[in-house]
């Protein structure tokens, strides 16, 4: 029984740590993507990365549930964990950063496509005033949308 445990746990662990080393691949990949503006690649790795954070949240959560069990693996091994668990850390926090800095950016963008369309549509749109005559001064409430996706 202790045996097939143990055997359990190294399997855990091993499944563990090739989960880090493909999520920090990908991570990589995509932070490199991010800072060049390659947003096509960006796009192509979101199915395989909301997959393998799916994997990893679950690989995490089964350590927090059997913590005494990780209490029997070597020090080196617990050194190992802890180095590449903080490598994946330092890179998920930079994928962070990257990706809300293109998403505000893109914002600021739309917003000013939106601000220039908005006077633009003012300026050149025709609308009947409040009494039901022509007036091109009456047409602030123009409607005017804009797709917002990424």
């Amino acid at each position: 029984m202790e045996n097939e445990v143990q055997d359990i746990l190294a399997s855990k662990l091993n499944d563990f740590k090739d989960v880090v080393q493909s999520f920090s691949e990908l991570l990589t990949i995509e932070n490199e993507a991010l800072e060049t503006s390659n947003l096509e690649v960006v796009s192509r790795l979101y199915e395989q990365k909301s997959k393998t954070v799916t994997v990893y949240r679950n690989m995490v959560a089964y350590f927090i549930q059997n913590q005494e069990k990780l209490s029997e693996i070597s020090l080196e091994e617990k050194e190992y964990l802890r180095n590449i668990s903080q490598k994946l850390d330092k890179l998920i926090h930079q994928n962070d950063m990257l990706l809300k800095t293109k998403m505000q950016a893109n914002k600021i963008v739309m917003d000013s496509i939106v601000s220039i369309a908005k006077v633009t549509n003012n300026a050149n749109a025709t609308s009947y005033g409040s009494k039901g005559k022509y007036s091109p001064l009456d047409n602030n409430s123009n409607a005017l949308t804009i797709n917002r996706t990424l």
